[in-house]
């Protein structure tokens, strides 16, 4: 597929991009800082003008000696401002929003068949609240209320409500990524032995998390998954990222929160099952598989 991938250089991006053109994807990275080198290209994605033209012109020099210019097959967009407290509160917002506007907008008035579009774990109130704030129930799935507080989640919350008014206006597929925690290999030797002597710290992530090889995987599914129109799924890998199982994290932090069905085991409070069900996603990476 011919793919345009918004926020390449980003922490998610840098694995997921070299990764999808392994596998025989052409991919070009749109990204701010995007590197000068052969399908990356420098984008400010809160210009209209800037993302129409990148997602209607080429990807490298080699291009032009096609017959004719080739099309975007698909939009992965995840630039953003990946959370609170890198830029004030208004930017943050408006940045997030403006960009995913853009992008949708330009890539359903230029045909492009569909966008995956990276949403959050902190739709769900939790991650960024203020003090406590418990899930109104457990495992979260995609049917919990999304109610932020904050206005990095706001922006994604607005965003979900943009892919679905997209969709609904155009029929192509918009598939909306709730992200977890998102987690490279060299983290789990480096931060993981903290969460284990204390599980507080992985409270505001719902004791999940996603794998980065995984989250590569699932925005695979979701370009392979055609006629969905518009869905959003939590992107979790299937354990918890403490060393408490199940039950001792449900006595421990959710005493009183409903439980919605049986859990067992290290099972992740994050419910992924919607993923699986429907795209086929299956991680296949664990911290346990480093640190035992």
């Amino acid at each position: 597929m011919r793919i345009a991938f918004t926020g390449g250089t980003g922490k998610a991006g840098r694995h997921i991009v070299p990764w999808l053109r392994s596998r025989g994807h052409r991919v070009l990275n749109l990204d701010l800082n995007a590197p000068q080198e052969p399908d990356n290209q420098s984008i400010d994605l809160t210009s209209s003008g800037q993302v129409f033209n990148a997602l209607s012109g080429y990807c490298w020099f080699d291009e032009l000696d096609l017959p004719e210019k080739p099309k975007f097959d698909a939009v992965v967009h995840f630039a953003a401002l990946a959370r609170i407290l890198i830029k004030p509160d208004n930017e943050t917002f408006a940045v997030n929003t403006q960009s995913t506007y853009n992008v949708m907008e330009a890539a359903v008035k230029l045909g492009i068949p569909k966008v995956i579009f990276a949403s959050s774990e902190t739709t769900y109130g939790i991650c960024f609240a203020q003090g406590e704030k418990l899930p109104d129930y457990i495992p979260v799935d995609e049917e919990h209320p999304t109610t932020p507080h904050d206005s990095y989640a706001m922006s994604k919350v607005c965003n979900e409500a943009c892919g679905r008014s997209f969709q609904a206006r155009s029929g192509i597929d918009i598939y909306g990524l709730r992200i977890n925690n998102v987690i490279t290999p060299e983290e789990y030797a480096r931060d993981f032995p903290a969460f284990m002597d204390n599980p507080d710290l992985r409270r505001r992530n719902i004791f999940g998390y996603i794998d980065v090889r995984d989250l590569g995987q699932m925005v695979e599914r979701c370009l392979m998954t055609d006629g969905l129109g518009y869905e959003v799924f939590n992107v979790s890998n299937d354990d918890l990222s403490v060393g408490l199982t199940n039950a001792e994290v449900r006595e421990r932090y959710y005493p009183g929160v409903p439980v919605k069905r049986e859990m067992s085991g290290n099972e992740t409070m994050y419910c992924n099952h919607k993923a699986r069900e429907m795209l086929g996603f299956a991680p296949a990476h664990s911290w346990r598989d480093v640190l035992g």
